[in-house]
């Protein structure tokens, strides 16, 4: 994976110009800027660091080949990168392996993967792995738990606490729920502890 580092003085003009440049748009690129100080009368220098998801997504399906193959298993992938997130389904000759109880190896397996491309290019991907439709049907049961408790919320008033789950879990809770009129959801704890509070909000 190869970084483009790009320097101005107005960080809103310097990211407009450098996505011209590369003709990309910014849901196409993982970027962060970094003021440094300039020389004497030079004021603050934005830098910007960017590079495609395109390119961290194929560094990611390589990186997983091998890791995966290591194991002595025998692996495919389907990915998809929408709106800046990369989707990867792998199918393999023995996928309750690659899930692991409750999830937990494919978890682990997004969790390391994501360590590495940070240790590579100094950012987190936007990423969701999944073998054949596993994740697919968490989500729905997640989303189903997350409504039947927000049902009795909304009947006892009395506000919910549900399980530690990782930050992906959260976000589907949050978006299943964000449209119940008279509900909220708040996430409180510390990682790996984090959990979602369901409430009752009054008009």
């Amino acid at each position: 994976m190869k970084l483009s580092v790009f320097e101005g003085k107005d960080y809103e003009q310097l990211l407009e110009e450098t996505l011209k440049s590369l003709n990309v748009s910014e849901k196409d690129v993982l970027f962060k800027k970094n003021e440094k100080k300039g020389g004497l009368f030079k004021g603050t220098i934005t830098e910007l660091k960017l590079i495609k998801v395109e390119d961290v997504a194929e560094y990611i399906k390589q990186y997983l080949n091998k890791l995966i193959t290591d194991m002595g298993l025998e692996v495919s992938f389907e990915m998809k990168i929408r709106e800046g997130q990369i989707g990867i389904k792998m199918y393999s000759n023995n996928n309750p392996i690659l899930i692991g109880k409750n999830g937990q190896t494919l978890a682990a397996l997004q969790n390391i993967i994501r360590q590495v491309v940070f240790k590579e290019i100094g950012m987190y991907p936007y990423l969701v792995l999944d073998v054949e439709n596993y994740k697919e049907k968490q989500v729905k049961n997640i989303e189903r738990l997350a409504k039947n408790i927000a049902r009795e919320v909304l009947k006892t008033k009395v506000e919910a606490k549900l399980e530690n789950m990782n930050s992906y879990e959260r976000r589907t809770v949050h978006n299943a729920l964000s449209e119940f009129k008279n509900i909220t959801t708040t996430s409180e704890g510390d990682e790996p502890n984090r959990h979602i509070i369901v409430k009752y909000k009054k008009d």
